[in-house]
Formats: C-alpha cells, structure tokens, sequence
C-alpha cells in the first residue's frame, strides 16, 4: 500500500469519527468497529469518503489485530524445559542452533513421541519465558488452502457477498514485524498432511531464511508483505501414516529436520515412572515396548515406533494400572494391528506378550 493510499484511508477514518461522533483510532474492541462500518455502509447520507469507508475500518482492524502486546509472563529457563520435556540438554542446544540458524524446522517422528509439546516449550525457551501471545498453532488437513492460511474471500458474516480475510500467518507475520525486538513462533501440526505448495503460493520464497524482510505482492490484495527475520517457523510431521505426503524437495531445503525419538532411556522420563504410585506393570510394559520397537525398527523403520508419550499424563497418577491397560488394549494394540494388517499372526502374538504383563508374566 502506497503512501498516497494510506493518507486517503486516515483522512477517511478521521472524517468518520467526526461526522458520527465516534471512536476509531485508540478503540481496540473489533466488533465495536465492526458495528461502526455497517452504519457507514448503510448511511445513504454520508457520501465524504463512502467509497473507501469500508476498506478504511477494516485496515485499521488489521492494524489492531496485528498490534503486538506486552505483558508480564512466567520465565521459562532450559533446566524448566529439561525436567519437562524427555530430551536430553545436547539435543535441546541442537534444537535451538538448528532454528537460529535456519529458521524454519520440522520435528518429524512416530506418533506419541511429544513433537506437538516439544514445539511449544522450545519456543518458550527461546523466549524465555511462557508468553502465547507470541506464540501461534494451526493445523494443516487435506482441505487446507492459500485463502485459509494467507488470505482470501469468505463470506461475509451477515450473509450478504464476500469479503476479503487475512490468514492466521499474515496477522501473525505483520504482528512480530511490528515487535522487531522479540521473537514470534508459528507452529504447524501435521505438516505433511497439507499440500504446502498450494498453502504457500507466493511465501515459498519468503520463508527462506536469507529471503526474510524481503517483499512481494500479495495475490489477492496485491498489498506488500514480508516474513520478518524474528518469525520462527516449527513444524511436526507424523512419519508413520502412510497415507501422508512426502514433502517436495523445494520446500525440504527451507527447512532443517529433526527426529524425535521414544525416550524410555531419558532419566527424566525414568524419574517420573518411578514416582508414579504404582509403577511396577509400567515398568514391566516399558521393557516389552522397547523389544517391540526393535523389531518395529527391523521391519518398518524408526518412524513407527510406539512413544514414550503414551505412558504420560494425569491418569496415571490416579491409577497407574488401571491407565496402563486402557492404553496397550485399547491405543496401542490397535495400532500394532495396522502396522502389521498383512501379518495378523504377529501383531497377536505382540498383543499378548503386552498383555502378559499386567500381571507380571510374559
């Protein structure tokens, strides 16, 4: 947006405020805004700035919604991190060298290693401190478009024709463009299940780190839009549905990649077994998993391993061996079955090495 246009659009919100009496620049409250663009809409007796009026209001909406905020937060220091999180501190420093670097990462694993929890703490220690409001999550599907992430027309709420919307990473991006001295988080869940070429567009460029601050039009409201160099992008991947894409080689050079692993050898996650009430069946269970992975490696590969985040969680404090038979019987055996559905012989005989150990045998 050129000068001359943004001088048009503050004329038009300042003629605005002084014929309806009303509050614009200083009002936070969107829906209040809202409100006010339809009676300028529908005013057939303002005419000053009737053909701008729209747009004005809602250019100063995305201003406000892109307005960073400061507040006060809980630190969040890397010995936080490490008796919450089941890596070890060499791996967190590569973590944290990997994003710095490059800027854009994907945490990529079996599912139930805890890639979604991992994203959420290595962003908050790298803010130090536990702020969400720098910190943004979506996940991508199937059905994900460049309209839902960086902008395009939607309905209009009343019904009445469409109107034209800014994704969740436009807002985001402008909003840490806007706070150049803090660094901004966007997380992306289930990365691969999304066709990123068609969610990217024009923004495969721009993400590159050495791409950062750089401009280009954006395609439907042809406005100036840049990624800034604060902007981190995490990403998780799930490597054991086979019915997910691989990610194109144009888009697996912007990133860096990091495997998540079953951490039944981490101390931490050890510690917190042993503390459990009654820990003896889960400890009996955690050995049978880690010949089961073993095998699930030989066979299948390391991205289909079963997680240690499976045996993680509030219910195991209530009832540890009430929780450790829901989840082999009713989560993990499941699974063993599709990844065994051509073998049915083996997946049974896993099922009922895992179920000997409820009481001990094997």
């Amino acid at each position: 947006m050129n000068d001359k246009t943004v001088k048009q659009k503050v004329n038009a919100l300042k003629d605005i405020e002084s014929h309806y009496n009303a509050l614009i620049f200083g009002e936070t409250d969107i829906e209040q805004l809202k409100h006010l663009k339809d009676i300028v809409i529908s005013d057939e007796f303002y005419k000053k700035y009737k053909g701008v009026s729209g747009s004005s209001i809602d250019y100063y909406i995305r201003f406000i919604e892109s307005k960073p905020t400061v507040q006060e937060n809980e630190s969040f220091t890397m010995d936080e991190f490490l008796s919450d999180v089941f890596i070890e501190k060499k791996e967190l420093i590569q973590l944290i060298s990997l994003l710095e670097n490059k800027k854009n990462l994907i945490l990529k694993g079996a599912p139930g290693v805890g890639k979604t929890y991992i994203a959420k703490r290595l962003a908050y220690v790298m803010m130090e401190e536990k702020d969400e409001t720098r910190v943004q999550m979506v996940q991508f599907h199937q059905s994900y478009s460049y309209e839902d992430f960086i902008e395009g027309f939607r309905p209009k709420a009343e019904g009445d024709g469409f109107e034209l919307k800014q994704g969740p990473f436009v807002k985001f991006a402008r909003r840490a463009a806007r706070d150049p001295e803090r660094d901004y988080f966007f997380i992306i869940d289930e990365i691969n299940r999304g066709n990123m070429s068609k969610i990217l567009g024009e923004l495969m460029m721009l993400i590159e780190g050495d791409k950062r601050g750089e401009q280009i039009n954006l395609l439907y409201s042809n406005d100036k839009f840049s990624v800034p160099s604060n902007l981190y992008i995490i990403g998780m991947m799930n490597t054991a549905d086979r019915s997910l894409a691989l990610l194109d080689y144009a888009l697996r050079r912007r990133f860096s990649f990091f495997e998540i692993k079953p951490a039944f050898q981490n101390e931490t996650f050890k510690s917190y077994v042993n503390e459990l009430n009654s820990p003896e069946a889960l400890n009996r269970i955690i050995d049978e998993i880690k010949s089961l992975n073993n095998q699930i490696v030989e066979e299948l590969g390391t991205g289909f391993q079963i997680g240690h985040s499976y045996f993680v969680g509030d219910a195991y404090k209530v009832d540890t061996a009430n929780r450790v038979e829901e989840v082999i019987e009713y989560e993990i055996i499941p699974q063993l079955f599709e990844y065994w559905f051509d073998d049915e012989q083996k997946a049974n005989d896993w099922a009922e090495r895992l179920r000997g150990c409820y009481d001990g045998e094997k």
